[in-house]
Protein backbone atom coordinates (compact mmCIF):
# COMPACT_ATOMS: atom_id res chain seq x y z
CA UNK A 1 0.00 0.00 0.00
CA UNK A 2 1.39 3.80 -0.89
CA UNK A 3 2.14 6.14 1.43
CA UNK A 4 -0.85 8.18 0.73
CA UNK A 5 -3.07 4.50 0.36
CA UNK A 6 -2.16 4.29 4.78
CA UNK A 7 -2.27 7.42 5.31
CA UNK A 8 -6.02 7.38 3.98
CA UNK A 9 -6.84 4.02 5.62
CA UNK A 10 -5.26 5.07 9.00
CA UNK A 11 -8.54 4.68 10.92
CA UNK A 12 -8.71 0.87 10.10
CA UNK A 13 -4.94 0.90 11.01
CA UNK A 14 -5.43 1.98 14.70
CA UNK A 15 -9.12 0.77 15.45
CA UNK A 16 -7.70 -2.66 17.06
CA UNK A 17 -5.27 -0.84 19.10
CA UNK A 18 -8.48 1.24 20.68
CA UNK A 19 -9.65 -1.79 22.75
CA UNK A 20 -8.80 -0.79 26.67
CA UNK A 21 -8.34 -4.00 29.01
CA UNK A 22 -10.01 -3.60 32.35
CA UNK A 23 -7.20 -6.38 33.34
CA UNK A 24 -3.99 -4.66 32.14
CA UNK A 25 -5.68 -1.01 33.63
CA UNK A 26 -6.14 -2.40 37.30
CA UNK A 27 -2.96 -3.46 36.78
CA UNK A 28 -1.19 -0.82 35.13
CA UNK A 29 -2.91 1.28 38.83
CA UNK A 30 -1.70 -1.63 41.01
CA UNK A 31 2.17 -1.37 39.75
CA UNK A 32 1.89 2.40 39.46
CA UNK A 33 0.30 3.62 42.76
CA UNK A 34 1.65 0.83 44.99
CA UNK A 35 5.43 1.54 44.57
CA UNK A 36 4.65 4.94 44.38
CA UNK A 37 2.91 5.27 48.18
CA UNK A 38 5.72 2.78 49.26
CA UNK A 39 8.36 4.74 48.10
CA UNK A 40 7.14 7.78 49.72
CA UNK A 41 7.00 6.28 53.42
CA UNK A 42 10.62 4.70 51.89
CA UNK A 43 11.71 9.06 51.66
CA UNK A 44 9.75 9.75 55.09
CA UNK A 45 11.89 6.53 56.97
CA UNK A 46 15.35 7.53 54.92
CA UNK A 47 14.77 11.87 55.94
CA UNK A 48 15.33 10.44 59.15
CA UNK A 49 18.93 9.79 58.22
CA UNK A 50 19.86 11.87 55.09
CA UNK A 51 17.98 14.13 53.51
CA UNK A 52 20.85 13.11 50.19
CA UNK A 53 19.63 9.47 51.01
CA UNK A 54 15.61 10.59 50.96
CA UNK A 55 16.87 11.70 47.27
CA UNK A 56 16.76 8.47 45.96
CA UNK A 57 13.23 7.07 46.87
CA UNK A 58 12.08 10.79 45.81
CA UNK A 59 13.49 10.44 42.24
CA UNK A 60 11.89 6.62 41.50
CA UNK A 61 8.53 8.40 43.23
CA UNK A 62 8.86 11.15 40.91
CA UNK A 63 8.85 8.67 38.35
CA UNK A 64 5.97 7.14 39.48
CA UNK A 65 3.93 10.31 39.84
CA UNK A 66 4.68 10.81 35.42
CA UNK A 67 3.19 7.48 35.19
CA UNK A 68 0.09 8.06 37.49
CA UNK A 69 0.01 11.38 35.08
CA UNK A 70 -0.48 9.46 32.06
CA UNK A 71 -3.58 7.17 34.01
CA UNK A 72 -4.93 10.50 33.88
CA UNK A 73 -4.49 11.54 30.34
CA UNK A 74 -5.95 8.38 29.74
CA UNK A 75 -8.50 9.04 31.55
CA UNK A 76 -9.34 12.22 30.38
CA UNK A 77 -9.50 11.10 26.67
CA UNK A 78 -11.80 8.00 28.02
CA UNK A 79 -9.26 5.65 27.01
CA UNK A 80 -8.32 4.06 30.19
CA UNK A 81 -11.13 2.05 31.04
CA UNK A 82 -14.04 0.71 28.56
CA UNK A 83 -16.56 2.65 30.91
CA UNK A 84 -16.72 6.60 30.50
CA UNK A 85 -17.97 7.08 34.62
CA UNK A 86 -15.00 5.01 35.57
CA UNK A 87 -12.48 7.05 33.66
CA UNK A 88 -13.88 10.16 35.08
CA UNK A 89 -13.96 9.07 38.63
CA UNK A 90 -10.37 7.19 38.77
CA UNK A 91 -9.03 10.14 36.63
CA UNK A 92 -9.87 12.37 39.70
CA UNK A 93 -8.49 10.35 42.36
CA UNK A 94 -5.12 10.26 40.38
CA UNK A 95 -5.88 13.63 39.24
CA UNK A 96 -5.44 14.84 43.01
CA UNK A 97 -1.83 12.97 43.31
CA UNK A 98 -0.55 15.73 40.38
CA UNK A 99 -2.54 18.77 41.40
CA UNK A 100 -4.38 18.47 38.78
CA UNK A 101 -8.36 19.13 37.97
CA UNK A 102 -9.53 16.35 35.76
CA UNK A 103 -12.71 17.77 34.02
CA UNK A 104 -10.67 20.97 33.22
CA UNK A 105 -7.77 19.81 31.68
CA UNK A 106 -9.85 17.36 29.96
CA UNK A 107 -11.38 20.22 28.36
CA UNK A 108 -7.97 22.24 27.65
CA UNK A 109 -6.03 19.19 26.64
CA UNK A 110 -9.06 18.26 24.16
CA UNK A 111 -8.72 21.46 22.47
CA UNK A 112 -4.92 20.89 22.43
CA UNK A 113 -5.50 17.99 19.99
CA UNK A 114 -7.59 19.44 18.35
CA UNK A 115 -5.75 22.04 17.01
CA UNK A 116 -1.80 21.19 17.85
CA UNK A 117 -0.10 22.75 14.91
CA UNK A 118 -2.88 25.10 13.54
CA UNK A 119 -0.92 28.62 13.54
CA UNK A 120 -4.65 30.40 13.31
CA UNK A 121 -6.04 27.91 16.30
CA UNK A 122 -2.99 27.39 19.06
CA UNK A 123 -2.89 28.97 22.49
CA UNK A 124 -5.16 26.89 24.67
CA UNK A 125 -3.40 23.87 26.27
CA UNK A 126 0.30 23.68 24.19
CA UNK A 127 3.15 25.15 24.73
CA UNK A 128 3.13 29.29 23.32
CA UNK A 129 5.06 29.39 20.05
CA UNK A 130 4.44 31.93 17.51
CA UNK A 131 5.92 32.88 14.02
CA UNK A 132 8.49 35.40 13.54
CA UNK A 133 5.91 37.51 11.61
CA UNK A 134 3.64 37.45 14.58
CA UNK A 135 6.70 38.52 17.22
CA UNK A 136 7.37 41.33 15.44
CA UNK A 137 4.07 42.68 15.09
CA UNK A 138 3.90 42.31 19.05
CA UNK A 139 4.08 45.34 21.19
CA UNK A 140 7.83 45.62 23.28
CA UNK A 141 6.45 44.33 26.67
CA UNK A 142 4.34 41.14 24.94
CA UNK A 143 7.44 40.53 23.27
CA UNK A 144 9.60 40.27 26.45
CA UNK A 145 6.73 38.02 28.14
CA UNK A 146 7.68 35.74 25.47
CA UNK A 147 10.96 35.64 25.84
CA UNK A 148 10.52 35.19 29.43
CA UNK A 149 8.13 32.14 29.05
CA UNK A 150 10.59 30.63 26.45
CA UNK A 151 13.25 30.53 28.75
CA UNK A 152 14.42 27.45 30.23
CA UNK A 153 14.06 28.28 33.75
CA UNK A 154 10.68 29.74 33.49
CA UNK A 155 9.10 27.26 31.34
CA UNK A 156 10.60 23.85 33.22
CA UNK A 157 10.89 25.50 36.47
CA UNK A 158 8.66 28.53 37.65
CA UNK A 159 6.14 27.44 35.09
CA UNK A 160 5.22 23.86 36.27
CA UNK A 161 5.00 25.41 39.89
CA UNK A 162 2.91 28.11 38.79
CA UNK A 163 0.61 25.96 36.77
CA UNK A 164 0.00 23.07 38.94
CA UNK A 165 0.25 24.70 42.19
CA UNK A 166 -1.90 28.26 41.17
CA UNK A 167 -3.88 27.89 37.94
CA UNK A 168 -4.94 24.73 38.29
CA UNK A 169 -6.97 25.81 41.95
CA UNK A 170 -9.29 28.30 39.94
CA UNK A 171 -12.05 27.59 37.59
CA UNK A 172 -11.43 28.68 33.76
CA UNK A 173 -13.73 31.11 32.51
CA UNK A 174 -16.25 29.54 30.94
CA UNK A 175 -16.60 26.50 32.95
CA UNK A 176 -19.81 24.51 33.42
CA UNK A 177 -20.68 23.17 36.60
CA UNK A 178 -19.76 19.84 36.77
CA UNK A 179 -16.54 21.05 36.12
CA UNK A 180 -16.71 23.79 38.81
CA UNK A 181 -18.24 21.13 41.23
CA UNK A 182 -15.37 18.98 40.44
CA UNK A 183 -12.49 21.58 41.13
CA UNK A 184 -13.96 22.36 44.09
CA UNK A 185 -13.71 18.15 44.88
CA UNK A 186 -10.18 18.48 44.07
CA UNK A 187 -9.18 21.60 46.33
CA UNK A 188 -10.90 20.68 49.04
CA UNK A 189 -8.95 17.18 48.92
CA UNK A 190 -5.81 18.03 48.24
CA UNK A 191 -5.92 20.38 51.62
CA UNK A 192 -7.21 17.77 53.61
CA UNK A 193 -4.38 15.30 52.12
CA UNK A 194 -1.84 18.00 52.70
CA UNK A 195 -3.07 18.99 56.62
CA UNK A 196 -3.39 15.21 57.38
CA UNK A 197 0.30 14.54 56.32
CA UNK A 198 1.22 17.78 57.85
CA UNK A 199 0.00 17.11 61.33
CA UNK A 200 1.45 13.18 61.00
CA UNK A 201 4.62 14.04 59.68
CA UNK A 202 5.24 17.84 59.81
CA UNK A 203 5.46 20.53 57.62
CA UNK A 204 9.07 20.67 57.35
CA UNK A 205 9.25 16.86 56.47
CA UNK A 206 6.13 16.73 53.96
CA UNK A 207 7.60 20.22 51.54
CA UNK A 208 10.98 18.03 51.93
CA UNK A 209 9.29 14.85 50.48
CA UNK A 210 6.41 15.72 48.49
CA UNK A 211 8.27 19.43 47.56
CA UNK A 212 11.00 17.38 45.81
CA UNK A 213 8.99 14.28 44.07
CA UNK A 214 6.59 17.51 42.71
CA UNK A 215 9.30 19.35 41.59
CA UNK A 216 11.40 16.78 39.67
CA UNK A 217 7.83 15.28 38.15
CA UNK A 218 6.76 18.39 37.01
CA UNK A 219 9.84 19.04 35.08
CA UNK A 220 9.52 15.87 33.48
CA UNK A 221 5.87 16.19 32.71
CA UNK A 222 6.80 19.92 31.09
CA UNK A 223 9.91 18.56 29.24
CA UNK A 224 8.02 15.51 27.55
CA UNK A 225 5.06 17.68 26.58
CA UNK A 226 7.49 20.24 25.28
CA UNK A 227 9.35 17.48 23.53
CA UNK A 228 6.30 15.87 21.80
CA UNK A 229 5.89 18.96 19.78
CA UNK A 230 8.73 21.37 19.64
CA UNK A 231 11.38 19.36 17.97
CA UNK A 232 13.55 19.37 14.84
CA UNK A 233 10.47 18.77 11.55
CA UNK A 234 8.00 20.01 13.31
CA UNK A 235 4.34 20.69 12.05
CA UNK A 236 2.70 23.78 12.03
CA UNK A 237 0.09 25.27 9.45
CA UNK A 238 -2.35 27.88 8.70
CA UNK A 239 -6.00 27.50 7.85
CA UNK A 240 -6.30 24.97 5.11
CA UNK A 241 -3.12 23.84 4.61
CA UNK A 242 -3.40 22.38 8.20
CA UNK A 243 -4.21 18.56 8.10
CA UNK A 244 -5.00 16.40 11.17
CA UNK A 245 -3.64 13.83 10.01
CA UNK A 246 0.18 15.11 9.08
CA UNK A 247 -0.47 17.53 12.44
CA UNK A 248 -0.62 13.87 14.62
CA UNK A 249 2.75 11.83 12.51
CA UNK A 250 4.45 14.56 11.62
CA UNK A 251 3.59 17.16 14.29
CA UNK A 252 3.78 14.62 17.18
CA UNK A 253 6.98 13.22 17.91
CA UNK A 254 8.15 9.65 18.29
CA UNK A 255 10.48 10.22 21.42
CA UNK A 256 12.60 6.85 21.23
CA UNK A 257 13.44 6.19 24.80
CA UNK A 258 15.54 3.84 26.80
CA UNK A 259 12.79 0.80 27.60
CA UNK A 260 12.87 1.52 31.19
CA UNK A 261 11.56 5.32 30.79
CA UNK A 262 9.07 4.18 28.15
CA UNK A 263 7.83 2.15 31.01
CA UNK A 264 7.78 5.40 33.77
CA UNK A 265 6.24 7.46 31.01
CA UNK A 266 3.86 5.36 29.79
CA UNK A 267 4.64 4.90 26.66
CA UNK A 268 3.54 8.54 25.73
CA UNK A 269 6.85 8.67 23.45
CA UNK A 270 4.49 7.10 20.74
CA UNK A 271 2.92 10.27 20.70
CA UNK A 272 2.47 10.30 16.69
CA UNK A 273 0.20 7.25 17.57
CA UNK A 274 -1.62 9.03 20.83
CA UNK A 275 -2.28 11.98 18.57
CA UNK A 276 -3.67 10.39 15.59
CA UNK A 277 -6.32 8.28 18.25
CA UNK A 278 -6.08 9.50 21.74
CA UNK A 279 -8.63 7.12 22.25
CA UNK A 280 -5.59 4.19 22.12
CA UNK A 281 -4.86 3.53 25.70
CA UNK A 282 -0.77 3.74 26.65
CA UNK A 283 -0.34 0.26 27.04
CA UNK A 284 -1.47 -0.21 23.53
CA UNK A 285 1.12 2.66 21.87
CA UNK A 286 4.20 0.48 21.84
CA UNK A 287 2.64 -2.41 19.84
CA UNK A 288 0.67 -0.43 17.73
CA UNK A 289 3.70 1.26 16.69
CA UNK A 290 5.79 -2.25 15.60
CA UNK A 291 3.15 -3.79 13.87
CA UNK A 292 2.70 -1.13 11.30
CA UNK A 293 4.72 0.90 8.62
CA UNK A 294 2.70 3.98 9.04
CA UNK A 295 4.07 4.61 12.77
CA UNK A 296 7.45 3.96 11.84
CA UNK A 297 7.79 5.63 8.75
CA UNK A 298 8.91 9.05 11.24
CA UNK A 299 11.96 10.22 12.24
CA UNK A 300 12.75 9.30 15.98
CA UNK A 301 13.40 12.08 18.39
CA UNK A 302 16.37 10.59 20.45
CA UNK A 303 17.42 11.08 24.35
CA UNK A 304 20.52 12.72 22.91
CA UNK A 305 19.11 14.65 20.17
CA UNK A 306 16.03 16.19 22.00
CA UNK A 307 18.11 18.28 24.08
CA UNK A 308 18.81 20.48 21.25
CA UNK A 309 15.00 21.53 21.37
CA UNK A 310 16.15 23.71 23.82
CA UNK A 311 17.18 25.87 21.24
CA UNK A 312 13.86 25.80 19.53
CA UNK A 313 11.67 29.43 20.09
CA UNK A 314 9.77 30.78 17.46
CA UNK A 315 8.77 29.61 14.14
CA UNK A 316 9.47 30.40 10.53
CA UNK A 317 7.09 30.27 8.25
CA UNK A 318 9.40 30.84 5.22
CA UNK A 319 11.57 27.67 6.11
CA UNK A 320 8.76 25.73 7.42
CA UNK A 321 10.82 24.85 10.89
CA UNK A 322 11.47 25.98 14.34
CA UNK A 323 14.25 28.42 14.75
CA UNK A 324 16.33 29.82 17.85
CA UNK A 325 15.50 33.76 18.81
CA UNK A 326 18.75 34.98 16.49
CA UNK A 327 17.15 34.33 13.60
CA UNK A 328 14.66 37.50 14.04
CA UNK A 329 17.77 39.61 13.52
CA UNK A 330 18.87 38.08 10.30
CA UNK A 331 15.20 37.81 9.69
CA UNK A 332 14.64 41.43 9.99
CA UNK A 333 17.69 42.00 7.35
CA UNK A 334 16.81 40.08 5.38
CA UNK A 335 13.43 41.77 4.72
CA UNK A 336 15.15 44.91 4.16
Amino acid sequence: MSDSGMKASWRKIIAPYEKSSVKRSIWQIINTLVPFFLLWYAAYWSLSISYWLTLIPCVLAAGMLVRAFIIFHDCCHGSFFPNQRVNEVVGTLIGILNFCPFYQWRYTHCVHHATSGNLDRHGVGDIWTVTVQEYLAMPRIKRLAYRLYRNPIVLFGLGPSFTFLIEYRFNRKGAKRKERLNMYFVNISIVLIIGALCWLIGWKAFLLIQGTMFLLSSIVGVWLFYVQHQFEGAYFEKGEQWNYVDAALKGSSFYRLPRILHWFTGNIGFHHIHHLSPRVPNYNLNRAHHENPLFQDVTPVTLLSSFRSLTFRIWDENRKKLMGFEYIKRFRMQQK
